[in-house]
């Protein structure tokens, strides 16, 4: 009965060690990519669902799936932050590896039904950026293109200013891009342009106002991504 036990225990052991072993090697995918939503205080209810809505159904488009399948083949880890001040950033549902079809519908469903974690607050673009860098050096994940997509419609008023942050994040070979809504601050994206966005392909995109924002994020990922090879 004793070696009985010991066995059982040497083998839950084993088991736990592998299993560890397994944790700790890193996945490998064709791009690591963080899409930073804003969600301080001058996103009302409406701009944050317009945005949530605009990247499910981005994700669900064919053109998104059929980039994502024409990548090296190990597909594209994704995940959501949502920011606001520099105390405020939150990692919504978790990093998700997509290959396929399927991985994109599901991905599409948990952005989806993704609350508001933020209620709002200041907006430090250069929190946003700090906490998004993080998650990319903390996810057992690694990749030859790593990219924030940081979107939003004001100018840091909290923190530090964004180019500090964007430059630590060029030193890691980390790429930020843009997608500014200009409802506000019309000159929002000569803001963007010179410190925030930067890196191997670094672009912006602009939207006129929230109700753009699905036809810009659907733009930039295929851009981001790399379009589909026919």
């Amino acid at each position: 009965m004793k070696n009985l036990i010991l066995n059982i225990f040497i083998l839950i052991f084993f088991i736990f060690l592998f299993n560890k072993i397994i944790f700790a090697q890193n996945i490998y995918v064709d791009l690591e990519l963080v899409l930073a939503v804003d969600v301080s205080s001058s996103v009302d209810e409406e701009e944050y669902q317009l945005q949530i809505r605009g990247v499910g159904a981005a994700f669900r488009h064919p053109d998104i799936i059929a980039a994502i399948e024409s990548t090296g083949g190990n597909g594209i880890a994704v995940a959501m932050v949502q920011w606001s001040d520099n105390e405020e950033q939150a990692l919504v549902g978790g990093w998700h590896i997509i290959k396929d079809a399927a991985d994109a519908a599901e991905y599409a469903r948990i952005i989806r039904r993704s609350p508001r974690i933020i209620a709002g607050g200041q907006t430090s673009i250069a929190g946003a950026l700090t906490f998004s860098i993080d998650q990319i050096n903390n996810n057992n994940i690694d990749s030859s293109r790593k990219v924030i997509d940081v979107s939003g419609d004001g100018r840091a008023n909290n923190g530090v200013h964004p180019m500090k942050i964007r430059d630590i994040a060029l030193d890691q070979n980390i790429t930020i891009n843009g997608l500014v809504i200009i409802n506000e601050e019309p000159f929002l994206d000569g803001y963007f342009e010179r410190g925030v966005i930067g890196g191997r392909g670094g672009f912006m995109m602009v939207a006129e106002d929230y109700r753009d924002y699905a036809a810009m994020i659907l733009q930039k990922l295929l851009r981001e991504i790399g379009m589909p090879v026919s």
